[in-house]
């Protein structure tokens, strides 16, 4: 699927990830609708990417709110691409703390309400808006893509991560059975398992920890820019015969126990 002039959303387009993808989808002659939190800085975002791009308020968890933000997509063009970036990080808990008490319930349940339920509501909206198009190969039927956000925790969760990892394995797990699901309808879906990256939740550690968690990694020795996360999900939009596939991203690296 081209991009020039395809109407594509990114959900939590003003920073990190999401800005980079956006600003990627311009840069390669698409338009895009940046779905963000009001209090984000997705309108400067939007106004820095010029005339190809608009800001939508959306929270990815809110129903009304996200079938709000593909409504206003529409006044853009036909929706042709989703790719989900927004999400959180985890809660750092263990299952038991050190006096042996249970974790609280209702950080798990916060930590999947935003990863998980929230994806689910992203795939299913963003679905429903791209499957009313006219497919743009007539031959093969398809209609547009969706790019989903997991993590390398999926497979390689360290102590304190486990809702976190119960969100993003449960995303990998949704990945084949959605693209199986969406084919009927000409939709492919993949998802971008990235590894340690360069990003706002990442800038808030010391230094030394940035230059350990870099030094860790098999090669490239760094971590991963925004720019790369990028780079694949254009590559996913494109190429219509990945479907299915979760990719890790993230310079070969596994991640310790802690």
């Amino acid at each position: 699927m081209r991009l020039s002039d395809n109407v594509f959303l990114v959900t939590g387009g003003a920073s990190g990830l999401g800005e980079a993808t956006a600003t990627a989808i311009v840069g390669a002659g698409g338009r895009v609708v940046i779905a963000d939190l009001p209090s984000s800085d997705g309108k400067i975002v939007a106004e820095r990417l010029g005339s190809a791009a608009a800001f939508v308020p959306a929270d990815i968890t809110d129903e009304d709110s996200l079938r709000e933000a593909f409504t206003l997509s529409a006044s853009h063009g036909q929706l042709r691409g989703v790719v989900h970036c927004a999400g959180r990080g985890g809660d750092r808990l263990r299952i038991l703390d050190r006096q042996g008490a249970a974790a609280p319930l209702q950080s798990f349940r916060d930590v999947l309400e935003i990863n998980l339920i929230g994806t689910y509501n992203v795939l299913r909206l963003g679905a429903e808006q791209i499957a009313q198009a006219e497919p743009v190969d007539t031959e093969s039927g398809e209609r547009g893509a969706i790019v989903l956000t997991a993590s390398v925790a999926a497979f390689d969760g360290q102590i304190g991560q486990t809702s976190y990892t119960a969100s993003k394995a449960a995303i990998h797990g949704i990945t084949l059975v959605a693209a199986r699901d969406l084919a009927s309808v000409g939709i492919r879906v993949n998802t971008i398992a990235p590894g340690t990256f360069d990003t706002p939740m990442l800038a808030r550690l010391r230094s030394d920890i940035r230059d350990g968690l870099a030094a860790s990694v098999p090669f490239p020795k760094r971590l991963g820019n925004p720019d790369d996360y990028a780079q694949m999900a254009l590559t996913l939009l494109q190429n219509p015969y990945v479907n299915g596939e979760t990719i890790r991203l993230d310079g070969a690296i596994r991640m310790a126990p802690r």
